[in-house]
This record gives structure tokens, sequence and C-alpha cells, in this order.
């Protein structure tokens, strides 16, 4: 039997008038404007309590590192705390429409890479959250890190307003432009490098250059690059570089008979991992020898979880491949909208990206291993470097925040416009602005929630409750 997401299984049993009219039936559900309220509950669990849950399941001596990056700013605790909002999202008004959610859509969650045409697209750049739910939550959540990156910047309140309303109703207004296309045209659908070009264009000055530069810069962020950056020579063999705690070659990491057990558990994993690539991919990974691997910290919320660049080569030593895996854990979404149909979350993260994003990585895939203490692991495995970059938004003027939050709601809308039901959520957003307001009021009133949780963290370590330590 075919299996079809619930949202589209649904549509198809529709018109398009009964999909319109059942969205407007939601607003009886979930009123546009109840959407602006935000109160922390009395039994609203200690948002402390919660990252340290996360830790435990975590490389231990990598959490404190966490807890650092988390506390250089309110922003990039926001980054880090995706489990606390979507334990406060659970208690607020939804529509009963769904559609594959990135999870943690903030703003640094978007961003550029190379397609298989090897053209610049900007697109959602981060699924280690992606599950099926309300599709509100993942507007929110992007709105509020438009709200909090605002008032990180020094931003008037009437200026942080602005930038949000844009956020949101670009969001409301991609939707609407999603329901009238065609559904083959809308997997067609991207925000490539022309298109990028064309609002840079319109954007002029300083920021327009430098976006451009941001582009650049994304284009030349490749294999080779990584080569010189991320290797060394070791006892005449190019292998990975030793930065700890950044980057922990696995040679460092063991001794004795660890080695040999790794070094086939790498073995099992690259074969599991080489399965879940479609056959003309195998092709192409089939070309490449595995030749060393490291540890690797990254990012923000993702900091203690277990995440690996592997070295291959091909033709030559001039011809490497740089591929990341990275340990996929149950969504902090499950426990509020239920368990993924996946029983390896390593999928679950490839299956997600492959839905939300208009193109992917070609070797995007998946494996699960045994660890050394013998309890299951799951990974997703993708390529490290390829055209990968990011806009600067800490250098960008006012202008060029309406224009990336434009950006990266329209993207989102398109995302969650190939799950849902693009029709039934257009016509619960409609036209004015109801919506884009309560987005705005609920954007403000949780910056302030997570300033409050962020302060909780910092008097935590201030306390001795958690210790925070930078790398280097």
């Amino acid at each position: 039997m075919v299996e079809l997401l619930p949202e589209i299984a649904q549509a198809k049993k529709l018109t398009p008038a009964e999909r319109a009219a059942r969205g407007k039936a939601a607003r009886k559900q979930a009123p546009r404007s109840a959407h602006a309220r935000w109160e922390a509950p009395a039994d609203r669990p200690d948002p402390v309590g919660l990252l340290e849950e996360q830790g435990a399941d975590r490389v231990l001596d990598l959490v404190p590192l966490r807890y650092a990056r988390m506390l250089v700013s309110p922003g990039t605790f926001y980054r880090g705390g995706a489990l606390l909002m979507a334990t406060d999202l659970a208690g607020t008004p939804d529509s009963g429409l769904t559609a594959q959610l990135c999870g943690d859509s903030h703003l640094m969650n978007f961003g550029l890479y190379q397609s298989p045409e090897r053209r610049l697209v900007f697109d959602i750049n981060d699924f280690d959250e992606t599950l099926p739910g309300p599709w509100e939550w993942d507007v929110k959540r992007l709105a509020v890190s438009f709200e909090i990156a605002a008032r990180d910047h020094g931003y008037a309140a009437s200026t942080r307003r602005s930038i949000v309303m844009h956020c949101v109703r670009a969001y409301r207004e991609a939707m609407l432009e999603m329901a009238e296309k065609r559904a083959i045209d809308l997997w067609y659908t991207r925000l490539d490098a022309d298109l990028i070009q064309n609002h840079l264009t319109s954007l002029g000055g300083k920021d327009a250059k430098r976006m451009a530069k941001d582009m650049s810069r994304a284009e030349m962020k490749h294999d080779l690059r990584a080569l010189s950056r991320l290797t060394a020579e070791v006892e005449g063999k190019t292998r990975l570089r030793s930065d700890p705690p950044l980057l922990v070659p696995a040679r460092e990491l063991l001794a004795g008979d660890e080695r040999a057990r790794f070094t086939h558990a790498v073995e099992e994993a690259l074969r599991n991992y080489r399965e879940t690539l479609p056959k003309d991919r195998r092709a192409a990974y089939d070309l490449y020898r595995y030749r060393d691997m490291a540890r690797k910290v990254v990012g923000v919320g993702s900091v203690g979880t277990r995440a690996w660049v592997l070295l291959f080569f091909g033709r030559d030593e001039g011809d490497p491949l740089f591929l990341q895996a990275k340990q996929a854990q149950a969504s902090v979404l499950e426990r509020f909208v239920g368990r993924s149909r996946f029983r390896n979350s390593g999928r679950r993260v490839v299956e997600g990206q492959r839905l939300m994003q208009a193109v992917g990585d070609i070797l995007l895939g998946w494996y699960s291993v045994t660890g050394f203490d013998g309890r299951p692991y799951d990974f997703y495995v993708r390529q490290l470097w390829d055209g990968k970059g990011s806009f600067n938004v800490g250098a960008m003027t006012e202008g060029a925040w309406h224009t990336y939050a434009m950006m990266c709601s329209w993207v989102l809308a398109r995302a969650h416009a190939r799950s849902g039901d693009r029709i039934a959520i257009a016509a619960y957003l409609g036209v004015g602005d109801i919506f884009d307001r309560a987005v705005a009021d609920f954007a403000d009133a949780y910056a302030e929630q997570n300033q409050s949780d962020y302060d909780a963290l910092r008097e935590a370590v201030d306390s001795g409750r958690v210790t925070a330590q930078s790398g280097s």
C-alpha cells in the first residue's frame, strides 16, 4: 500500500475550494489573533534542567563548551534552546494543519550551498529536529529569532517590530503564492543565485556588496580548500590535522585494541551508509577510498553530539572528498507530536531534508552503528564543504535585515508547501495582517522569556551548578 503524508492524503480527497474552506474553518480552532499570546505557565519546566537532560546523552567533556557557546549572547542561547521552545510551543494555539517542520528554523539555520548543477541556492540547511507538526511552530521560531537578533544588534523596538512583521508577512505572502502554483511547479521552485542577485540589486549599497562577497566566499568553500585547512602530513600521508577540542583525529582518541575495533566499526558504518544511497550515487561514492576520520565540534545546540569528519581520496591526492557524519537523536519535537515513523533518527533527518529542501546533497545518507558501550547510535552523512556558506547577518543594516527575513520566510513557506496543504494554510493566513501582527507580539514576548532563560543559565554557571568552558 502506498504511504502518503497525512496532509497530502487529505488534500487529494478535496477540491481546491474545499481545501480553502478547511483552512478558513481552522480559524475557529485557533483564531489568528490568538497566536499573539505568550505567558509562561506556572508548571513550566526548569530551562536549565532541560538543558542538563540533553547533556546527559552527549559527549560529556564537550557539554561545558556547549554552555559556553550558548552564553555568548541571548541569540546564541536561543540557537541552543530548541527543546526549551518546543516545550513552550506545545502549549500554544495551532490550526490543526500540519507540515514537515524544520523543527529549529532560526535565522542562522538558513544558508547557501551548491546544487547538483553546481549553482548556489539559498535554503534551510539544518534538519536535526525535523518532524511533521504544526507549521506555526516553525514560523514562530523564525520570527522570534529575528526579534532576538535585532535586540542583540541594538535596534529600537519599532525597528525590531518592522523586521519581524516583514518576516511573517513574507511567509504569508509566499504561502499565498505557493497555493496558486501547479503541483509540479512547486517542486521546481527554488531561490537560486540569479534570484538572490535580483534581491541584492534592488537592495543596493554596501549591503549588496557585502552579501555578494558572502556568496563568493561560499563558492570557494569546497573540498580542495578543506584539504588545505583541515589536513596535515602525518607519517608521510595526508591525514586530518589535530586541533583539540574542535578537531581531534580518531588516532588520538583511541588506544590499543580500541583502534582495531574502531576500524571495524567504521567499515561497517560505511557499508551501511552506502546502502542508503540511490544506486547511481553509489557509483560516485565508490570512486573514493576512505583515508581518515576525526571528531569535530559543530554549531551551538549540536555541541556534544557525536560528529565526525571523514576524509576520502579519489583519483589521487589532489582529488579529496570530505564527508560529515553527524549523530541524529530523537527530535526535540517527538515528545509533543509523537515519535517519528522512521526507527533510525538519521533516516528521519535525511527524509525530512529531502522533503523540505528544493535540491539536495547527492551523497546524503544515513547509518546506525553500535558504540563501544554497546548502545546503537544513528548518524546522517552529508558533504562537509560543498559551497556551504551564510550571510553575515551581524554586519547587515536595517534594509538588509528586511531582505534576509524575506528570503528565509520564502524558502520556509515553500518547504512547508511541499508536505502540507498549502491551499488550506494560505486560506487560514488570508490576505490581511492579523497573523503577522499576532506573531510579532508573540516574538516580542518570547524574546523576554529567552532572556530570562539565558539569565537562568548564567546563574547556574555562576553558582557552579553547571560548568561552561570555551575551547581553544
